[in-house]
């Protein structure tokens, strides 16, 4: 598991270099050679990502061993829409932070109790919540890159990495498929964990269980606004990015303090 997980992290980083060099000649991505890299580091980064979960007892779902999925998720979310999106220069980010969650989750200790026998309703909780937290973090990445685009195009001075991105309308219409996608599946981990968990409102759990259906109200209003009132880039953003770190703070918030900082599971 360590030997794949360094090799993974390894050919994020050498991607992540590769970008680097073609955007600074002025060269589009080459996604055929993109292609040839990606696919087996995917396939190598879920090997070691699953490895990192397996223990004698069970599953561990730990804070630092569960972010490697994750990124995961994202990174595979993320080489689909390349094939029909502009994504090229969010290379330069993902792929160095995918390479570092690979390496922790590798070699950070497990604090967290394992999970044995999963039952499959509890399965699709998981599965769902996992799926939900990467789309709404590739959206987040997204409504930063609007905030950022719409600035510099309101003050008629767009330069570095902006300049290399889409049109504004497009990016936008892309920030809002995200949100719709990462809402559909946060609403089906609420749903499933309301079936099959036995008591969502423990005391354990009351305080991830509120901020995510905060986060999830966030969201839907932003949704809302955008069919009914024509909501765009500013709102959308503030609003994506409150609801995320709602939602951040519900799931990795409570894990961190549990597991970190308590030495609880």
């Amino acid at each position: 598991m360590l030997a794949a997980s360094v090799i993974a992290a390894a050919l994020y980083l050498l991607m992540a270099g590769l970008r680097l060099r073609q955007y600074r000649a002025g060269e589009a991505l080459d996604r055929s050679k993109l292609m040839m890299l990606a696919v087996p580091t995917l396939l190598v980064h879920g090997y070691a990502a699953w490895a990192a979960l397996q223990t004698d007892a069970g599953l561990n779902l730990g804070f630092f061993k569960i972010s490697s999925l994750i990124f995961w998720v994202i990174n595979l979310a993320f080489l689909l829409s390349l094939l029909r999106r502009p994504l090229d220069n969010l290379l330069l980010i993902l792929y160095p932070l995918s390479a570092l969650s690979i390496v922790v989750s590798a070699v950070a200790p497990g604090n967290a109790s394992p999970f044995q026998d999963m039952a499959p309703g509890m399965l699709v909780h998981i599965v769902s919540s996992i799926l939900a937290y990467a789309l709404l973090t590739i959206a987040t990445c997204q409504a930063g890159l609007v905030a950022l685009q719409d600035y510099q195009l309101r003050h008629h001075h767009p330069v570095g990495i902006i300049r290399a991105l889409p049109p504004l309308q497009l990016m936008e219409s892309m920030l809002f498929e995200l949100l719709w996608l990462g809402l559909i599946l946060l609403s089906l981990s609420i749903a499933s964990g309301m079936l099959f968990l036995e008591d969502m409102f423990a005391q354990h759990l009351v305080h991830k269980t509120v901020l995510t259906m905060a986060a999830w109200l966030l969201y839907a209003v932003l949704l809302w606004g955008h069919h009914a009132l024509g909501w765009r880039a500013q709102m959308a953003v503030k609003l994506t990015l409150a609801g995320f770190a709602v939602l951040m703070l519900g799931y990795f918030g409570s894990k961190l303090v549990l597991e970190v900082i308590l030495q609880r599971a």
